[in-house]
């Protein structure tokens, strides 16, 4: 049986992850690579692109995504946004959206009853949904504050937390339209604010990208994992039975299709493409600064191999990573900005004297290419909350 070190991993790690070298400037092959670049924080995909790809800027991705169309934002794995490619929607509808689409429903029809909004949800939905997707076919696209106005069948309230503190009365319309875009009819079109923001005007998936074929389950699925597998393998069951949010079950069908083989990770079995076995030869050293919930930190639920001792300090109690600092394949600390903006290094770990001065030199590389935006993480983990507090003191 083959086996990986770690040391080995972290070397196909930086090179499939494209932190030792720096990827090509199109930023919808970078993303169809990843299968997905995370979205929830708006700023994640243009930093992630940042730190991968040689005089990338913050119009390279507006372009593809608003322009070109070559990328587009959807809900899909692990109900996270993502930035994906848009060849590769229809197998991303299939193989993960839908899956998070059926229990967004499920939910909203509850809540819709529960709220007292109507006594048949399903009937509700399926006249706000209509009422919705006529707007836009005949006028293009919407933000969310114009659809309430203009479609009354999104009308109603309800309260997702009654008696808690952290609940209260909210309009019922959001979740309408987070139930049309993971299933694949709306698109988030052209966004009205700043890169650090998410202000989406909605349209019509048909109309923004052109009509597509639906795929087959089994083969969107196994479309995923490929892909997937060959940037992220090895890597375990586990691994990926998280990523894409399924079950034990799916995962396993998954790599017996695609004909995944079993690998030994010091004692832990893994797996990898039946063509991707031969040894991974050395790289030159690195580093690197991601942001907050990057896909390389985000990429394995059994992360030890990389983040070591420091999941408390790197992760939230909910698992979203914050941004972070690598050395050669591991996490060694975090960053943030301080009162005038420049980047500050936080390490959790001693690195060598030339390892140091690189992650200096990516500090002032990210500080440079801000300037002067600030990017505050929409889930900072417990490091990213001391550097922030030590950083405008």
């Amino acid at each position: 049986m083959r086996s990986f070190t770690v040391e080995e991993r972290r070397t196909r790690l930086a090179r499939r992850h494209f932190l030792a070298s720096p990827a090509g400037d199109c930023v919808a092959d970078m993303t169809a690579s990843f299968v997905g670049l995370h979205a929830t924080d708006p700023a994640t995909p243009y930093l992630s692109l940042w730190a991968r790809g040689v005089g990338f800027r913050v119009a390279h991705l507006d372009a593809a995504l608003y322009e070109d169309r070559t990328v587009v934002k959807h809900l899909a794995m692990r109900r996270t946004l993502w930035v994906v490619n848009a060849a590769d929607l229809p197998a991303v509808q299939v193989a993960a959206s839908d899956r998070v689409a059926a229990t967004e429903r499920r939910k909203l029809i509850a809540d819709v009853v529960k709220a007292g909004i109507a006594a048949d949800g399903e009937a509700w939905l399926r006249k706000a949904s209509t009422a919705v997707t006529t707007h836009l076919d005949e006028h293009g696209h919407a933000n969310a504050r114009e659809l309430r106005a203009a479609v009354p069948q999104l009308s109603g309230e309800y309260d997702p937390a009654p008696g808690k503190s952290w609940g209260g009365t909210g309009p019922i319309a959001p979740r309408v339209l987070t139930v049309l875009g993971v299933e694949g009819h709306m698109i988030r079109g052209p966004n009205e604010g700043g890169w650090t923001t998410s202000r989406p005007r909605w349209t019509s998936a048909a109309g923004w990208l052109g009509a597509s074929d639906p795929m087959e389950h089994d083969a969107a699925r196994e479309t995923l994992i490929r892909t997937w597998l060959r940037t992220f393998g090895p890597a375990t069951i586990n691994d990926v039975k998280w990523y894409f949010g399924h079950t034990l079950t799916w995962a396993r069908d998954g790599l017996r299709d695609v004909g995944a083989v079993e690998v030994d990770l010091g004692g832990t079995p893994g797996y990898v493409l039946p063509d991707d076995l031969e040894l991974e030869p050395g790289c030159d050293r690195w580093c690197a600064l991601l942001p907050g919930l990057d896909v390389t930190t985000m990429g394995w639920q059994d992360r030890d191999w990389y983040l070591g001792p420091h999941k408390a300090q790197v992760f939230d109690r909910n698992g979203n990573g914050g941004p972070t600092a690598w050395c050669d394949g591991r996490i060694v600390g975090g960053w943030t900005q301080d009162a005038d903006g420049c980047v500050a290094v936080q390490l959790v770990e001693k690195v060598d004297a030339k390892a140091s001065k690189a992650l200096a030199r990516k500090a002032r590389e990210l500080t440079e290419w801000l300037d002067g935006v600030r990017v505050a993480p929409r889930f900072p983990s417990p490091l990213s909350k001391s550097l922030s507090k030590t950083a405008t003191r």
